[in-house]
């Protein structure tokens, strides 16, 4: 930063590369952070007040949390599954730190998910390789687990791996990036 900024404004940048001073600055502008400033010292976690619902209570007038359903527009041809990349038990944001993924009971990350109709609906087998595409990338090699725990026209990868797949565009409400339903096509 403070090759562009210099250290004129009000963030010292040089001070950037130390996280207790990072903290302190999120302390400083972010409202129920106070606490993150002396986690270096106290080795305490904290939460933000508000955040968790010890009572089954919202504020609004009745007390009860008001629901929306949307309908969502299906955006698949009859030649795509709609990709959605997670991570795994074993992972930590990118760091992996074991392949096996304890809650889907996939013992390795070159995979793509599917529905046991799908598998078929394409004249797929399971441990398949396969070619994944998407209008910005594709990945070879990638093996088809039949996984029922999804609904068919959905596909799960895991990222950092699937990353190739994902494109840059974003939710124009919300700026989600796009990395939860990405179109993608399979070639055996």
């Amino acid at each position: 930063g403070s090759d562009v900024l210099g250290n004129e404004g009000p963030i010292r940048w040089e001070q950037m590369t130390q996280t207790g001073r990072i903290r302190e600055m999120i302390a400083d502008v972010v409202p129920g952070f106070e606490a993150i400033r002396e986690i270096d010292q106290t080795k305490k976690e904290f939460q933000i007040a508000g955040r968790t619902f010890h009572k089954p209570q919202f504020a609004t007038p009745s007390g009860k949390a008001k629901l929306h359903r949307h309908p969502v527009e299906n955006m698949q041809r009859d030649t795509q599954l709609q990709l959605m990349t997670v991570r795994s038990e074993g992972q930590f944001n990118t760091v992996v730190y074991e392949d096996y993924d304890l809650y889907r009971g996939v013992d390795r990350r070159d995979v793509i998910l599917l529905h046991p109709e799908d598998i078929a609906q394409y004249g797929l087998k399971h441990n398949q390789a396969v070619t994944i595409s998407s209008e910005v990338g594709s990945l070879a090699g990638i093996l088809v687990y039949e996984f029922p725990g999804i609904k068919p026209g959905n596909a799960l990868m895991y990222y950092p791996e699937a990353n190739e797949l994902v494109p840059r565009t974003r939710d124009p409400r919300s700026q989600t990036p796009a990395f939860k339903g990405i179109p993608i096509t399979i070639q055996a």
